[in-house]
């Protein structure tokens, strides 16, 4: 997120650090990076020495489920050395109770993201190298599950939602106009996630152990070596619930032919998660910040987007 939250402060924080991690550490800055979570760097003696992370809960985590997803990688880093795990706490687990979340820290890497925009030719190659070695492995991890239990509920909870003016804030009705214009779009990509997902759970035997999110902002080069980060998605689902994130030419790199109903499968379970919760989003209050901003281009694009 791009601005910290209202209620912390970077005392508050590093109060948790020492006192869930004894972790000997001095300053804590929030770092205005990623999406969906809020990010801190924490300092020891004017060294950069942690990175924080403050993960929302209900409705798309839960402690148990970052603690299960959470153990599940500090497992696998033992094996492949692209995956950076959090650290344990002193007394168990991976993430202390914070503010209306869960935190967690790992080890702070001097780095650089791997790209932005369209991916290039070695890096395509390069992520499907460490996707492939992911999914060879086998780790006790948590299950994907369908995102909807019922896709026409589904839908039919946007349509009622928007039948009533969103005066919420500067963005509420872009948000309601917009989706209200795509309520029938929204009745079919739901009800082809239905049969999809049925499809999916079908394959349980072939799962495998998936990151959820290899995309260019879960990934860092660090020292000319590159890792996967932020393992809170880490599920045992199909291979193509990583391999969809990548577009097209990957399959040279990959030793699997990916099931093309798969990859739409989670490609339409990414648009209607995103849609759902800035559905929420603009519903509530806000007060146009720049986190509300790239939120509400994030939605247009979702809805408009070809399929």
């Amino acid at each position: 997120m791009r601005e910290p939250p209202a209620d912390v402060t970077p005392a508050d924080v590093l109060e948790a650090l020492r006192g869930h991690w004894d972790l000997d550490v001095d300053q804590a800055e929030h770092l205005p990076v990623g999406f969906g979570a809020h990010h801190w760097v924490a300092s020891s003696g004017g060294r950069r020495a942690w990175f924080v992370t403050l993960d929302g809960l209900l409705p798309r985590h839960s402690r148990e489920s970052l603690e299960t997803a959470y153990a599940a990688a500090a497992a696998l880093s033992g094996r492949l050395d692209f995956v950076l795990p959090c650290l344990a706490r002193p007394s168990g687990g991976y993430t202390a109770p914070f503010a209306d979340g869960a935190l967690s820290v790992v080890p702070w890497l001097d780095g650089s993201s791997v790209f932005a925009g369209t991916w290039s030719e070695d890096d395509l190659r390069a992520t499907t190298a460490l996707l492939g070695r992911l999914h060879a492995t086998s780790v006790d991890a948590p299950a994907w599950e369908p995102l909807l239990a019922d896709g026409d509920a589904f839908a039919d909870g946007l349509a009622h939602s928007v039948r009533q003016p969103w005066d919420t804030g500067p963005f509420g009705e872009t948000a309601r106009q917009a989706i209200d214009q795509q309520l029938g779009d929204l009745h079919r990509w739901a009800s082809r996630y239905d049969d999809l997902a049925s499809r999916a759970l079908d394959t349980r035997e072939a799962w495998v152990p998936t990151h959820g999110e290899p995309d260019p902002g879960n990934q860092l080069v660090s020292h000319g070596h590159r890792f996967l980060v932020d393992w809170e998605s880490l599920k045992l689902a199909p291979r193509e619930r990583d391999l969809w994130a990548l577009g097209d030419g990957w399959e040279s790199s990959y030793d699997h032919t990916a099931d093309a109903d798969l990859i739409e499968l989670f490609d339409l379970q990414w648009r209607l998660e995103e849609i759902a919760s800035y559905a929420e989003w603009f519903s509530a209050p806000h007060v146009g910040n720049e986190s509300d901003e790239v939120a509400i281009q994030d939605l247009l694009d979702e809805l408009d987007r070809d399929q």
